[in-house]
């Protein structure tokens, strides 16, 4: 059974899928992350005036948006004028290199196992997403992908391993993922990508959670960000903003 959740970081917005508050997780120094500082959720399609002005009252003020261009429709759920949306794509449809690799580990349909392959491999593309976050107007920030599981995934473990949170909590979060993209798919009419993620990860003896845990041990994401190319006043700009 996956661990209680606190409600203040469960939200509870009508057309926002799989979304939480990153704050209320406990860093290795004590402190907590900040509340209504950074939101993930799976991108808002339908999401309409009314539910903008939820994302609103919780201090959105900025929604960073890691899909590619071919995933975007502009008139669904783009966000009102006063909500800043920034486009960063995390991934790159046309590199089939990295594609082909992948695949060709058996990858594709496992989740976390190829996370740290991906960060490897795209590192300037985090370090774009990592510094939009830390630039985003002084107020709540909200990033998605598609479902807001992988690409959302690692932009959340890049994150949280920088705020110093315990691993346990990430990965807490990350598993989180798997109830609360449920009424997603089934609003969608498609199968739930659990399924077959899970079913890929047990043909090698391996659960979500150890995958996860594996993909962020380790990680230095400070030094990761910096060799990446994050200025060192972007990257704690953003510690700031997440830690209270």
């Amino acid at each position: 059974m996956l661990p209680r959740v606190h409600n203040r970081r469960r939200l509870g917005w009508d057309c926002f899928h799989n979304a939480r508050d990153l704050g209320g997780l406990p860093a290795r120094d004590g402190r907590t992350t900040r509340y209504g500082a950074l939101y993930r959720s799976a991108a808002p399609l339908s999401a309409t005036a009314k539910d903008w002005e939820q994302a609103r009252a919780a201090g959105v003020g900025t929604v960073v948006d890691l899909r590619n261009d071919d995933e975007i429709r502009r008139a669904d759920g783009a966000p009102p004028p006063d909500i800043a949306r920034v486009a960063v794509p995390l991934d790159d449809i046309t590199d089939i290199a990295f594609r082909d690799r992948v695949a060709g580990a058996g990858m594709g349909r496992a989740g976390p196992l190829y996370y740290r392959l991906f960060l490897e491999h795209k590192a300037d593309r985090c370090a774009a997403v990592i510094t939009a976050l830390a630039r985003a107007r002084p107020s709540g920030v909200l990033f998605h992908c598609a479902v807001g599981r992988d690409r959302t995934g690692i932009v959340a473990m890049l994150l949280l391993s920088l705020a110093g949170v315990e691993p346990g909590a990430i990965a807490d979060d990350y598993e989180r993922t798997t109830e609360d993209a449920r009424p997603l798919f089934a609003a969608m009419g498609r199968e739930d990508e659990a399924l077959a993620i899970e079913a890929g990860l047990a043909a090698r003896g391996m659960t979500l959670r150890a995958a996860f845990l594996d993909a962020l041990a380790d990680l230095d994401a400070h030094a990761y960000l910096r060799d990446a190319g994050v200025p060192a006043a972007d990257i704690e700009a953003l510690r700031s903003r997440l830690l209270a």
